[in-house]
């Protein structure tokens, strides 16, 4: 059975303070559900406290961001390689890189290349702007980005990637996707590993959900067959609704 994975993009948000207090809170709240991957992705400047917030927990960190290069003259960069002390997962692909950053196909698969070649896990964003959906362009689009990011990856590769499918309509917006679309793409997303690879990989593979995901539906989002977690950004913040998204996946399993 795949585990369930329940991360928290904390994106550019929280004082040290806030920080500090948030992954304190969520020790607090979240430290007993062994059966379920918890992963606080706080800004950089903060990963060292709150990893030393969470410390003796079963807790991930995680990173946001990463830059393809393991050193050198890339002034304001961080490397997979920096990070890897730290961080168990690194997120690469996020939809505020891609369209707000400007990020290409190409960049993202050198941030894969990365993460991998550091040692962390990737949490690999893919997602449909609400105009590509309209235009009935959404699994052109995902597939793309899906094919682009694990071209000339390995089976061993796959172990270490989670796919979140993110929809960027629905990131920020307080509308998330309903539970049959989330599921739909999630299982088209498995269909084009299970292509790409095997049946077997697709199957170990992890999909999570993110967009507006909050406790009230987070029930109903992963229970469906092929979402395995749920990649979280505003609800994050509140340790309460990050809690109420943990227990959801929990009561899953239980």
């Amino acid at each position: 059975m795949r585990r369930y994975i329940v991360a928290g993009n904390w994106k550019m948000h929280t004082t040290l303070t806030e920080a500090t207090d948030l992954a304190t809170g969520l020790r607090e709240r979240i430290s007993g559900y062994s059966d379920i991957e918890r992963v606080l992705i706080p800004p950089y400047p903060w990963i060292l406290p709150v990893r030393d917030a969470i410390a003796g927990t079963d807790i991930h960190i995680g990173a946001q961001n990463c830059y393809t290069e393991p050193s050198g003259a890339f002034t304001g960069e961080v490397s997979a390689e920096m990070l890897s002390a730290h961080c168990s997962y690194i997120i690469v692909g996020h939809s505020e890189r891609r369209h707000t950053i400007g990020e290409t196909n190409d960049l993202i698969a050198s941030k894969v290349s990365a993460v991998l070649r550091a040692g962390p896990r990737v949490i690999l964003c893919v997602g449909e702007t609400l105009e590509e959906r309209e235009a009935g362009r959404a699994e052109r689009v995902v597939s793309e980005q899906v094919k682009s990011a694990l071209a000339g990856r390995s089976e061993q590769d796959l172990d270490r990637v989670v796919i979140a499918y993110e929809p960027v309509w629905a990131i920020g917006t307080g509308v998330a996707a309903s539970a049959a679309d989330a599921q739909e793409m999630c299982a088209f997303v498995r269909s084009l590993v299970d292509d790409l690879f095997s049946n077997y990989v697709a199957g170990s593979l992890r999909v999570q959900y993110g967009g507006s995901v909050k406790g009230s539906n987070s029930e109903e989002l992963l229970s469906q067959p092929d979402i395995d977690g749920a990649l979280v950004g505003g609800a994050s913040l509140d340790a309460d609704e990050f809690a109420a998204i943990v227990r959801s996946a929990s009561a899953q399993v239980n």
